[in-house]
């Protein structure tokens, strides 16, 4: 059964859910769960490579206390794009490409926020991993202003192999790292980009930092040592579009 446009409970709603390819975010199933069913969607889980983690009973009786048969799957409330098929449609539209990765940023209000920026910007698309990331639910849709239902937003399964592909299709890669000794503004955006931002905790995966052709900073004169991801993501794709009106 369904409660709402962001939850689902119940194994066999979840299996039905699945089959009619709604957007699954994340499924949460209860540890040491059994029986045929079960398995039945725990393999349709990982066939469609959705999201999963077993957890104790107490946290999903925390999320609802309707009777969830040990399983929640959260819906995406928008449709996922592929970066496969929006990058070679926006070199034949002869567009400069501007695209915004993200890496490991999980909190919803944060994303919804840096999603608003993107698309007031002019970004192409968001791109971001299918394990830890924002759940895409109500609360980041209204962050957004509505703009996660306009910005085409791009879920994928590795996101090192999909910095590659960018970098292969001619796609420059910059990513943001408070350790570099380069600042953003230095950076020529005026060639098709890809900017990459961190999570303020963890930052950028090594991985992703070891593919990127530039790593900047953004200059921080007070005592607190970082700003908010969805600030700094705003300072640097406005850099990006300063450039870029400059040349129009």
């Amino acid at each position: 059964m369904k409660s709402n446009t962001d939850k689902i409970f119940g194994i066999r709603a979840c299996i039905e859910a699945i089959k009619a390819n709604k957007e699954i975010e994340k499924v949460l199933l209860k540890k040491d769960s059994r029986g045929e069913l079960f398995y039945e969607l725990v393999t349709l889980i990982k066939e469609r490579e959705i999201p999963f983690q077993y957890v104790p009973i107490q946290k999903l009786n925390k999320i609802s206390q309707k009777n969830h048969q040990g399983v929640i799957a959260f819906i995406s409330c928008i449709e996922y794009q592929n970066i496969e098929y929006i990058l070679p449609q926006l070199y034949e539209q002869a567009k400069l490409p501007l695209f915004l990765v993200l890496d490991k940023v999980t909190d919803v209000r944060n994303f919804g926020a840096i999603a608003r920026t993107a698309e007031c910007a002019g970004v192409n698309a968001i791109i971001i991993p299918t394990k830890g990331s924002a759940l895409i639910n109500s609360d980041a849709v209204k962050t957004s202003a509505g703009a996660l239902h306009t910005i085409p937003v791009c879920r994928v399964e590795n996101l090192k192999k999909t910095i590659i592909f960018l970098k292969q299709s001619g796609i420059q890669i910059v990513a943001a790292d408070e350790k570099s000794d380069d600042y953003y503004y230095d950076v020529d955006f005026k060639v098709p980009s890809a900017i990459v931002m961190g999570a303020e905790d963890v930052g950028i995966a090594n991985e992703i930092i070891n593919q990127s052709d530039k790593i900047v900073k953004i200059p921080i004169l007070g005592n607190i040592e970082s700003l908010n991801v969805s600030v700094a993501t705003s300072i640097i794709v406005y850099e990006a579009v300063k450039q870029r009106i400059d040349i129009s």
